[in-house]
């Protein structure tokens, strides 16, 4: 079955719309390995996005493009408070 897609002009309006709000990251860095962050979506430009990481020990930020989130490499999930 083919799987739904979206353009990168709509996921740049969900990210947008998501700026602000706690999210957490499932960032897939290849060879089987996978990372979590939490944080909070901090910038957004034309062609990528900045996540401000909470409890981060190595980096204060995380920058992703719209095309790692299009092809499945960053899941964003909204935190529930």
């Amino acid at each position: 079955m083919r799987k739904n897609t979206t353009s990168l002009q709509e996921i740049k309006q969900k990210i947008l719309s998501l700026k602000g709000t706690p999210i957490t990251v499932h960032a897939n860095r290849g060879r089987k390995r996978f990372e979590d962050y939490l944080g909070v979506i901090d910038n957004v430009y034309p062609s990528v996005f900045t996540i401000k990481l909470k409890n981060s020990q190595t980096q204060d930020n995380l920058t992703c493009s719209y095309s790692d989130v299009l092809c499945g490499d960053i899941v964003i999930d909204v935190e529930k408070i």
